[in-house]
């Protein structure tokens, strides 16, 4: 088998990976690789990013949330049911948009009370299961492809607030861009939560590593855990440990 098929065959199993996994697994110099990678990218077989490639566009276009609900099913159920383990009795905790933590909602379970903030419509429809949770439903303009809120008075909301974890969905995570997502506002709304937050626990799934959108939440020193799935690199997952940030990775 050739070196260009190899490097096709490991995307279709880690969806993205670095230029220096590839030399190690390859046994070949940086240059090599990122020649087989530039030709792989001219006959539109993969995308380049910084410092690595992935079969998907690292540049995120906004999707639905019926959309985004259908892919990566298993990893993201998996994900937030290991999210779900680390809620305390009588937690106070923060729930951002997205689908990721939107499957979260549905492994809650808490032993005694909880109180549970979110900007997302799915999120109370979840949570709103459970009486003993109490629920504040952040306000404002509703986005109708995430089904969640944005604006000034969610933010105004969450001066007035603190909590102990977020847990925060994304579009995309790049170790030098940071975090992203697709909208602006949310973006702005995310800003706010973080300050409202003792811990950030990112819920991303490892297709979203590598990949770059719109509008930047924060460097990715400002998360403290990412818990995804067995499709991140190892040197990636180095990379993340050396700044100090906790990997879990599922499945």
């Amino acid at each position: 088998m050739n070196r260009h098929q190899i490097i096709l065959d490991i995307l279709n199993k880690v969806k993205y990976i670095e230029v220096l996994d590839l030399c190690k697994q390859l046994n070949v110099s940086a240059v090599t690789i990122r020649k087989d990678l530039t030709l792989l990218e001219a006959k539109g077989l993969l995308f380049r990013t910084h410092g690595g490639a992935s079969l998907e566009n690292p540049y995120i276009n906004e999707k639905e949330v019926n959309e985004k609900e259908k892919i990566s099913v298993e990893e993201k159920n998996g994900i937030a049911q290991a999210a779900a383990k680390l809620i305390d009795e009588n937690d106070s905790i923060m729930i951002a948009s997205g689908t990721t933590v939107q499957a979260l909602a549905k492994f809650i379970t808490p032993k005694n009370k909880l109180t549970a903030i979110t900007s997302s419509l799915h999120v109370v429809l979840h949570l709103i299961k459970h009486k003993n949770i109490e629920i504040l439903q952040l306000g404002g303009y509703v986005r109708h492809s995430s089904a969640s809120v944005i604006g000034s008075y969610a933010a105004q909301i969450l001066e007035n607030v603190s909590c102990s974890k977020l847990f925060l969905g994304v579009d995309g995570i790049d170790l030098d861009y940071g975090l992203s997502t697709t909208s602006l506002e949310e973006a702005q709304l995310n800003k706010k939560m973080l300050i409202s937050a003792q811990k950030t626990i990112v819920l991303a799934d490892s297709s979203k590593f590598g990949k770059k959108s719109f509008a930047k939440i924060c460097g990715i020193e400002q998360v403290d855990q990412i818990i995804t799935d067995g499709g991140i690199s190892t040197s990636l997952v180095k990379k993340l440990q050396e700044r100090g940030i906790i990997v879990t990775i599922v499945g």
